[in-house]
């Protein structure tokens, strides 16, 4: 049976497992590492984590768009998005299909 995502909670989960950290720990570790991230993602700097992969800022400029459904012309603001680059360890091991993605962390 396939899991649909993976949560903050079952990261703590793993962590407390493969770790010995306590529950609490766990989960204050996870968040500590996400509003790292998130902090580091809102000042326009990448974030980038070996053997797994790289988040970076892009800037995305004004343009026109089409309404697929109605044709009409909208304006799409300027604006900052994520973009996610995997690593080329984690894109051999998802195209490899063997193990786990926690596997390659660790």
């Amino acid at each position: 049976m396939k899991r649909s995502n993976l949560t903050r909670k079952d990261l703590a989960k793993a962590i407390n497992e493969k770790m010995g950290f306590s529950q609490r720990s766990a989960e204050d570790l996870v968040n500590a590492m996400f509003s790292s991230m998130k902090e580091s993602l809102v000042d326009g700097e990448g974030v980038k984590i070996v053997n797994f992969g790289s988040l970076t800022v892009r800037k995305k400029d004004h343009r026109i768009g089409r309404n697929p459904r109605t044709g009409e012309a909208i304006d799409i603001t300027k604006r900052k998005m994520v973009s996610f680059k995997a690593s080329r360890a984690l894109r051999e091991k998802i195209n490899s299909n063997s193990g786990s993605v926690i596997s390659l962390i660790s």
